[in-house]
Order: C-alpha cells, then structure tokens, then sequence
C-alpha cells in the first residue's frame, strides 16, 4: 500500500483546478476528474470544465466520457478511477484525483462496495405502490443494518435498497461493505470565508453568461438534448432551460443560478467535513499554494514509495 494518490477535494469555485494545474507540473503529475458534471461532452461552460489551454498543461482523465445523453454510473466512475489511477503509477507518474462531487471522491478513497444492479422500472413503480411506511418495515425485515442507515422518508432510497436485496438475493448492506484501495493516500481539502467563496461563485457566473452558457445550451437543445435529460439538471443548465421554456427572465436565471450554487457549496461542505481526520485543510489565501506543495513534497518524501523514490 505505498503507491501514492494525491487527492484534491473543496467546493466549488474555492480554487481546486488552479491548484491542481500547479501540483501536476511541479510533481509531474496527471490529474484524474472527481466531478460527475464533467463527464458530458458539449458541457463545457456551465461545469466549469478546464479549458483546452488548460487540459494543455497537464494530461487530464475522466472528462468527456460521454454524450449529455448517457450516464456513467457510480459503479463504473470507480471503475474507470481505479484504472487511470494505476495506469497514471505505471507510467511512473503521480496520479492527482481532483473533484468536489463528494460521492465520488469518497466511493474511490474509501473502496465503497457498490452493487451491480441496473435499474428496474417495473420492480420500483410495484414498490412505490405500498407506500413509504410499509417499505420501511419491509426493509428493516430484510436489511436491518440498511434500515438503520437510511431515514424512512426517504422514499427513493428505501426501494433502492429494496430493488437491490431482492435483485441479488443479498442484503444490500453486505454489498456495500468497503474496501480500502492499496494506495497511500493524501488528502488536501480547500477552504475559503464563505462570503468570500460566494462572490467567486457569482463572478464565475458572471463569467460564464459572458462566455456564452446560454448559447452553449441553445445548442444542445438544437441537437436534440431535451431537458428532462439527468444531465440538464445540473447548476446553469436547469435555471437556463426555465427561461427558455418562459417559466422566468434572464435576470431571474442568473439570480437562481448563483443562489442555488451557494446552496450547493453548502452541501459539499456536509461531504467533506473539517473535522475529518483524514484531510488536511487549507484555507486558499495568499501563499498558501505553496504551503500544499510542501507538504506534498514533505508526504511523498515520508512514505518512501515502492522503490524509495518519488514520481520522476
């Protein structure tokens, strides 16, 4: 377990692809997407995707994986993470897993056990039927450890793991059960005020609307991406179609979208908790992305990897 993996994890807008672009040239790394928005091709303004110049610095993995669409399962995500992350050590080069979708950053560094169970539409409308109390009992019958996990009014997440058990046979906490990677594993968490992660979140708004975010969905509407698509649903993209649709102005979009951002960055902040053990945290003021190089250099120079040496 001394393979290195360096992981770079913060909410949105806090500074990550910056970073990240700097601790791949100066540790000749290779940066691995952690966020699920990235995935979509033609989704390139409104995810905040590195640009083109920017996927020029360092090599990039995981983005663009398939049109708006198609879905990558979580599954799958950890899957592919897993391969680029020992093909990026095989080339003798340090594999930089950058992201804030905290799902997929922790189904990776964690091992999460993730059951293999397509969707059945049939076998989820006969349960939704019983009604959520009944699932709830069902499940604590079948699953008690599951049942524990999952808050009886969550209705969605109750027949997932009903559709699960009854699926394979097997309580769906015993496919769930994790395990650890064989890597050695940094992780660097990314901080700033939240008054002052707001405003960056309103100027990339800003930025984006100037950039053509709503040509950029015109144009996937005109290639026949409709909105109900899961992709659509994703921060700009949703706001954007309500105008389209006339549901609200323009003003009124820009205004949602950046009031659902910070909500959002809200939310990333319950995922990737300060008082993780496992985490290191800094707050991204001035100066401070040396002081992550150093104690990266520092990390890698400690753990002695494989042959005793550092990525070339």
């Amino acid at each position: 377990m001394d393979q290195p993996l360096i992981v770079l994890l913060g909410q949105t807008a806090v500074g990550k692809t910056a970073l990240s672009l700097k601790l791949a040239q100066e540790l000749n790394g290779e940066i691995i997407s952690a966020d699920s928005r990235l995935f979509y091709r033609g989704m390139d303004i409104g995810t905040a995707k590195p640009t083109v110049t920017e996927q020029a610095q360092a090599p990039h993995h995981l983005i663009d994986l398939c049109p708006p669409d198609e879905t990558i399962t979580l599954g799958e995500y950890q899957r592919r993470a897993y391969q680029t992350i020992d093909f990026v050590l095989a080339n003798g080069r340090l594999p930089i897993l950058v992201g804030g979708t905290g799902q997929y950053v922790k189904a990776v560094v964690e091992g999460w056990g993730i059951p293999e169970v397509p969707p059945q539409p049939q076998l989820r409308d006969a349960l939704a039927q019983l009604g959520g109390p009944k699932l709830a009992r069902w499940l604590r019958q079948l699953d008690p450890i599951a049942a524990q996990k999952h808050d009886p009014r969550n209705v969605r997440r109750i027949i997932r793991a009903l559709e699960v058990t009854l699926v394979t046979g097997r309580p769906i906490s015993e496919l769930q059960r994790k395990t650890p990677p064989p890597y050695r594993i940094c992780q660097i968490g990314l901080t700033r005020p939240r008054e002052e992660l707001y405003a960056r979140i309103d100027a990339r708004v800003d930025q984006m609307m100037a950039d053509g975010l709503l040509a950029e969905l015109e144009k996937l509407r005109d290639l026949g991406y409709g909105r109900s698509l899961p992709s659509m649903s994703g921060l700009g993209y949703r706001q954007l179609w309500a105008y389209l649709d006339g549901e609200m102005s323009l003003d009124e979009a820009v205004e949602r979208i950046k009031f659902e951002t910070h909500r959002f960055a809200r939310h990333q902040a319950n995922w990737f908790r300060q008082d993780d053990p496992a985490i290191r945290w800094f707050d991204m003021e001035s100066g401070m992305e040396t002081a992550v190089l150093n104690h990266i250099k520092s990390w890698l120079q400690e753990g002695h990897l494989g042959n005793g040496k550092t990525p070339k």
